[in-house]
């Protein structure tokens, strides 16, 4: 997956964005583990801008650190538009960043429905210009699944700095 930013590494544009804009970032990660934590850690001096992760896999770290509420979870499921948006919100909350980043996704190659199949991944984003979340539909194998979540993640983050927004995605401002 390409970025849209024409950047070749968007964790590097986003660290030097952030770092940039006096903003930090926190991720709350579920389907990629830590993945996204370790593409912004690689670059040198992400402590200026960078406070931490939660890996949320089980849906009692989404509700018990994160704050997800638990009838958003019952309700929609952990793998939802309204789930990733508190995932975003609870760890921009919970590490006193400017922005929360977060994914919640099946990367397979079980655990998938036909309501929600494998490859169903939800990025949101929780900042001062607003929140987005974008629903993707990703294909291959549980590798190229989550990696192409991470690189979506970077992406979202990369273009949401530079232009406030990413694009076709769902923004509403809660400020």
């Amino acid at each position: 997956m390409a970025c849209r930013c024409d950047c070749p590494r968007p964790e590097e544009e986003a660290g030097r964005l952030l770092e940039g804009r006096g903003l930090t970032l926190a991720l709350a990660e579920s389907c990629t583990g830590g993945m996204i934590a370790a593409r912004i850690t690689d670059i040198p001096g992400s402590s200026a801008y960078f406070t931490g992760g939660v890996v949320a896999y089980d849906n009692r770290v989404k509700k018990n650190v994160l704050g997800v509420p638990g009838d958003q979870l019952a309700g929609y499921g952990a793998v939802s538009e309204q789930v990733a948006r508190s995932m975003a919100a609870g760890v921009k909350r919970l590490l006193k960043a400017d922005i929360g980043l977060s994914v919640t996704g099946i990367a397979g190659p079980g655990g998938g429905t036909q309501e929600k199949p494998v490859g169903l991944v939800y990025v949101a984003l929780d900042g001062p210009a607003g929140a987005l979340c974008r629903q993707l539909s990703l294909g291959g194998s549980r590798a190229e699944i989550r990696s192409a979540t991470v690189a979506a993640a970077l992406e979202m983050l990369c273009l949401y700095l530079l232009e406030g927004q990413c694009g076709q995605e769902t923004v509403d401002s809660r400020q």
